[in-house]
């Protein structure tokens, strides 16, 4: 059995990071989509999951069950050089700024929870959120301008630094955070590429909502009238 096991498209972030690599060089799965918090989601995922969380890529027995994990499987799957760029300098890069986006930012991730199809009021900006809209302006523009020749992304072609940066990206039009240069060009790309837009139909069509209370907790599920 093959198997991508993620949360809702439209809100779980940690699932579309591989799962968009996955789509990307076309690993051949089924994808499973567990609605989160649902009473009955704890359940379903500890049937599926040794961890009971999402994503999950199910391959011939072996269970993944970490995001970058994942990528490192489906990159030693795929081509050379359809996943990580390359060159070694810039596939060491893509790999530091993934583990960083995967290990931090967590004012932009309590404060503006990923909702692909919804439009947010800004938050207060606090000194954290701050702080991290300035790193990935400066991280963004920095990577465009050494990296970036050949193509619209981080590291012109697409790499899935790209994957694991594209939920912040729809951060800041969710809540129309600050952008400006090359960063504000990058995100741009990053909406307009055919592989997101296809992602966001989808997210659009899900049955699900989920509301969240102040930082991001307190949340509340339910179904969109048909």
């Amino acid at each position: 059995m093959r198997q991508f096991v993620s949360g809702n498209l439209n809100y779980s972030s940690w699932s579309i990071r591989p799962l968009l690599v996955a789509r990307k060089v076309n690993l051949p799965v089924e994808e499973v989509i567990v609605p989160l918090d649902f009473p009955e989601t704890t359940a379903q995922l500890k049937a599926l999951s040794p961890t009971a969380k999402v994503p999950l890529l199910i391959w011939d027995g072996l269970e993944i069950w970490e995001s970058l994990a994942i990528a490192e499987f489906i990159a030693e799957w795929a081509p050379p050089g359809a996943v990580w760029p390359l060159d070694p300098e810039k596939r060491a890069i893509a790999r530091a700024v993934s583990s960083e986006m995967h290990a931090g930012f967590q004012a932009i991730r309590q404060l503006c929870s990923m909702d692909i199809r919804g439009r947010h009021p800004t938050p207060d900006m606090t000194p954290e959120l701050e702080a991290d809209i300035r790193r990935l302006q400066a991280m963004w523009s920095g990577l465009r301008a050494k990296y970036g020749s050949g193509g619209p992304f981080l590291f012109g072609a697409w790499s899935a630094a790209d994957a694991f940066y594209t939920p912040v990206v729809t951060r800041f039009r969710t809540y129309g955070l600050p952008l400006s240069g090359a960063a504000a060009e990058y995100s741009a790309a990053v909406l307009e590429d055919p592989l997101f837009r296809t992602l966001e139909e989808q997210a659009k069509l899900e049955p699900w909502w989920i509301k969240y209370g102040p930082g991001g907790t307190g949340r509340s599920t339910g179904y969109l009238k048909p």
